[in-house]
């Protein structure tokens, strides 16, 4: 046995003694396990795949909105209302990238005190790891982890960052976006996209001056939306066999007001998506949207280990610079041996050539 079989081998029977113990309900397995995800240590692939086959039956809460929105104090009294119905719940915080490590920069989230104490409420903050839309392919492999330990909830907390936070679409069954009243920067947030996003919106602080307008305005926008998609071209199949319309739900996170009718909310939404097939829709679109992912990291990893093989990048720059040949020749040059290894097919510039001109 080669040191390269010992090493594969041990680490093997690592992920199995760490996939027993999580499927057998130990907390600190499922806290290796996620850590091993998120570190991307060696192994962690076949250690995903084998919490795959068991994962499936958990509903995924994606939670979204703005800094300062209150949406780590809401996820809290929702974890608690979960509780209270004797649900357990898994909830994932992901915090913007520390800088100097890549870890999170929030930690764990002490505004999430509610269900301290509680062992079937799991708690893990995760580094968005340069990801704008918050949501890395870390999270997507936790959220599994936590499925396969046999959550019946899992939330996912995003780092507010914009028009880029519909990246926890592609992980979420339901997704709420969370508000405050009186923020013009929240409202222009949705005008940019976010809109399209949201199953549930949620104006938190309703305690606060403008509540009324905010209401209103977002009902109008979500009217609006509404409309927009009953006009679509008749002739394309149709894609739900019912419309949703998403509703607006005032809270006071940290009074615990409202979060009943949120609950009601999100649970009204998951019916929704049994009763009709966009909740399979969604799952197709999820999983197809991950494997794209996978396969964009992987090929990146193949195509930057061909560029360091060619000297690096900045000797490729150098060789354009100088005059020696030119960006596309360079990147035809990377791509050749894997256009040799995966056969013919058509390239993005082969169907715009074959594309038939205009008259």
């Amino acid at each position: 046995m080669t040191d390269d079989d010992s090493g594969q081998t041990g680490t093997s029977e690592r992920n199995d003694r760490l996939v027993n113990a999580l499927l057998d309900g130990e907390h600190r397995a499922l806290a290796r396990a996620i850590t091993r995800i998120e570190n991307r240590e060696p192994g962690y692939r076949d250690l995903v795949s084998r919490l795959y086959e068991h994962a499936g039956s958990a509903r995924v809460v994606g939670i979204t909105g703005s800094p300062g929105a209150g949406k780590s104090t809401l996820v809290d009294k929702l974890a608690a209302a979960y509780r209270e119905r004797g649900e357990t719940v898994g909830v994932i915080a992901v915090d913007p990238s520390s800088p100097f490590s890549g870890g999170a920069v929030l930690g764990d989230r002490i505004r999430m005190g509610s269900t301290v104490g509680d062992m079937d409420v799991f708690v893990r903050s995760m580094s968005a790891r340069g990801r704008l839309g918050g949501v890395s392919t870390a999270t997507t492999d936790a959220i599994t982890a936590l499925d396969a330990f046999g959550k019946d909830v899992v939330v996912v907390e995003t780092v507010g960052a914009g028009q880029s936070e519909v990246d926890v679409v592609r992980t979420a069954d339901t997704v709420a976006v969370l508000v405050q009243p009186g923020s013009g920067d929240d409202v222009q947030m949705l005008k940019a996209g976010i809109l399209e996003i949201g199953d549930v919106f949620v104006v938190n602080k309703a305690d606060m001056d403008g509540i009324e307008r905010t209401v209103a305005e977002l009902t109008e926008m979500i009217h609006r939306r509404s409309d927009g998609q009953s006009h679509a071209d008749p002739d394309e199949p149709a894609v739900n066999d019912a419309s949703w319309q998403p509703p607006v739900v005032e809270t006071v996170a940290t009074a615990g007001t409202g979060i009943d009718d949120l609950l009601a909310a999100l649970d009204d939404h998951a019916a929704y998506l049994t009763r009709s097939a966009e909740g399979e829709r969604r799952e197709l679109d999820r999983i197809a949207e991950e494997l794209r992912r996978l396969v964009r990291n992987d090929g990146n990893e193949l195509l930057e280990a061909e560029i360091r093989r060619r000297g690096g990048i900045e000797t490729l720059a150098r060789r354009v610079r100088d005059g020696e040949t030119d960006p596309y020749a360079v990147a035809e040059s990377i791509l050749e041996p894997l256009r040799d290894c995966l056969g013919p097919g058509e390239t993005a510039t082969e169907a715009e050539g074959s594309a038939p001109e205009r008259e």
